[in-house]
């Protein structure tokens, strides 16, 4: 996907925007549609408690040993 057609969060704006125009330290992304961008926030919250769940099953593993 082209650049220009992915979007982006700005996270100092709180709007999608289509393309990288923000820097990038104020850009979450790339998304691929402008709702999946509205909901960034609620994205990377998934992903960190999907993270924080690998974690804690891949440090209980070496307990099971």
């Amino acid at each position: 996907m082209a650049e220009e057609q992915q979007w982006y969060f700005n996270t100092v704006t709180g709007e999608p925007e289509q393309g990288m125009i923000s820097p990038s330290s104020h850009r979450m992304g790339p998304y691929a549609s402008r709702e999946d961008a509205l909901h960034a926030w609620d994205i990377v919250r998934r992903r960190n408690r999907e993270w924080d769940n690998d974690d804690k099953q891949w440090n209980q593993w070496d307990e099971k040993q």
